[in-house]
């Protein structure tokens, strides 16, 4: 018996190609980047010059956009770089981190937009609803563009979803913006500034608080929430042979790369190559993993196993 029935990785099989998808996503980035960091400029001033705080807060979160987008293009960099006797797995576990730093960057946004808007719905400040009508569709119009940039990417990235996230953040503030900008010009309700600031930031929140517990949940190893290792299980065990499985495991290396590994305990007749390739097979083709770590076992082996435990 070779040692490939015993012990099989498949580790150069994944369901991505990480390197074709970063050099999209870091294009993609780069040139989302580029643009709001242009717009926050405008943003700004316009905040400022117009007294809005919903324009200010919109141009606060485009700072953090800037930030998160450098972020998701530093650890794409760093994830085509090779693996190494010390980072067996490379860096793809870069690209989760900048997620969670960028969904805990959301949330610490979106608490101080709620408790700026508090202050101003106490006092409210008279806004100039033309000038701050003017620049909300300029940031909105920017918004639409970086959003449907990234719109591709983020249903495969963690790290490019953050970013995405950053971006439909930066668009219900350009919305509530507008809504706020038409109200104060036609009902003179300058309420309806910091009253639409805290709605968009409770609606950012509840989309960072998703984030960053699928970030943490990788980062964990936790079982993809697509995957259920009981049917993983029962799938093993309907194969011919096979008599039970334990020791399973299924983890997210990085957004669209999971890998498996497990004991099987099969038939001593059926402890060969073939028994192993038919359950690769069905665990590549059915369930999509393609980075897996096999251990092929037979009752006896097992009983040894057990008594030096």
């Amino acid at each position: 018996m070779t040692e490939e029935p015993n012990h099989d990785h498949a580790g150069h099989r994944v369901t991505v190609n990480p390197s074709a998808e970063n050099a999209v996503n870091r294009t993609r980035l780069w040139r989302v980047m580029l643009l709001t960091g242009v717009y926050l400029l405008v943003e700004v001033v316009g905040g400022l010059l117009t007294n809005s705080v919903a324009l200010l807060s919109d141009a606060g979160h485009m700072l953090t956009d800037v930030a998160s987008l450098a972020l998701a293009l530093l650890a794409t960099w760093f994830a085509t770089r090779e693996a190494t006797p010390q980072k067996t797995y490379g860096y793809y576990r870069l690209e989760i981190i900048a997620a969670l730093l960028n969904g805990v960057t959301l949330l610490a946004l979106s608490a101080w937009i709620i408790f700026e808007a508090i202050g101003r719905i106490q006092h409210p400040p008279v806004v100039q609803g033309i000038g701050m009508l003017i620049v909300a569709v300029g940031g909105l119009v920017v918004n639409l563009i970086g959003a449907s940039w990234l719109h591709h990417g983020h249903e495969h990235s963690l790290n490019v979803r953050a970013a995405f996230y950053h971006l439909i953040g930066d668009l219900l503030g350009s919305v509530g913006a507008v809504i706020a900008g038409i109200l104060i010009l036609t009902v003179h309700w300058y309420l309806a500034d910091p009253v639409l600031a805290i709605v968009i930031a409770v609606l950012i929140i509840i989309s960072a608080i998703g984030l960053v517990r699928e970030a943490v949940d990788v980062l964990l190893e936790a079982t993809p929430a697509h995957i259920s290792l009981d049917e993983v299980r029962a799938a093993l065990v309907d194969i011919p042979a096979v008599q039970c499985v334990h020791d399973l495991h299924v983890w997210t290396i990085t957004s669209g790369m999971y890998a498996l590994s497990c004991h099987v305990t099969v038939d001593p007749p059926a402890f060969t190559a073939d028994t192993l390739e038919s359950i690769r097979h069905l665990i590549h083709i059915r369930f999509g993993i393609a980075h897996q770590t096999i251990q092929l076992e037979t009752p006896s082996m097992l009983l040894c196993e057990d008594e030096h435990r």
